[in-house]
């Protein structure tokens, strides 16, 4: 004799909707078991864990780009912190560590560079963020993470697109390392008060401003260096794509 029993409670089948619902033994955690007769489909009544819609996981994008810990837009969103670490961690591996600009066409182009530091874990393992930035666009159009060598600058200035790498003037300040890897005849070496680099000093402002792991004192900071390049990048595309949205003043 089956000892499987049909009950008639207000049940609904989470999936197909059909009331034809039976009672199939106890979860491991001593919870009553349902399954359902028409599709098959078990489940219990007021699951702990329910799955987070798409309109949940689109608010927690838009979260991920503020100055808010991990721990905060779990409680706002009232997900696990466990299940949202795994969700940045998968987000921030899928992040695109290329630029994306405008097209640009070989002329008067000119971009500011500057290295911001950033550490991962603790403040001894420094990993200082390179940007460059269209002065006339205000697309980032490079970044690299890393120490703060040659080397470093080098994979910055490898990081524009070709038309940049070709024909575009290059202002920095006086840190060694941009010499070893910039073109020497398009390379400009300016103090701050010449307002030279204003407007790439102006963007690691809003970027301390806005990743939270960037705040010279904070209890954000990342663990991971991955989670800490995926995040950067991620504000980057972000700030980019609201660039590349305004209307043309051509």
């Amino acid at each position: 004799m089956s000892h499987f029993c049909a009950v008639k409670l207000y049940l609904l089948c989470p999936s197909c909707g059909s009331d034809d619902i039976m009672k199939n033994g106890t979860t491991r955690r001593g919870k009553q078991n349902y399954k359902c007769r028409d599709c098959g489909r078990q489940f219990v009544e007021n699951p702990q864990w329910k799955p987070i819609d798409p309109d949940r996981k689109a608010m927690i994008d838009r979260l991920l780009l503020e100055k808010l810990p991990l721990a905060g837009i779990a409680r706002v969103m009232e997900v696990s912190e466990d299940w949202l670490q795994g969700y940045v961690n998968a987000c921030y591996a899928a992040v695109s560590q290329q630029v994306q600009v405008k097209p640009k066409t070989q002329g008067q182009l000119a971009v500011q560079m500057d290295e911001l530091w950033s550490f991962v874990d603790d403040k001894g393992n420094k990993q200082w963020v390179w940007l460059a930035q269209d002065v006339t666009t205000r697309e980032i159009v490079g970044c690299y993470i890393g120490d703060r060598s040659g080397d470093a600058a080098r994979a910055l200035w490898a990081s524009l697109p070709p038309v940049y790498r070709q024909c575009a003037v290059i202002y920095t300040d006086y840190w060694q390392a941009y010499e070893t890897a910039l073109p020497s005849k398009r390379h400009r070496a300016v103090g701050k008060d010449s307002g030279l680099t204003s407007y790439i000093e102006r963007f690691n402002n809003t970027l301390r401003q806005r990743v939270s792991r960037l705040v010279r004192r904070t209890l954000s900071f990342s663990k991971k260096l991955d989670n800490h390049i995926g995040a950067i990048w991620n504000f980057i595309h972000h700030y980019n794509a609201l660039i590349r949205s305004e209307p043309s003043s051509c």
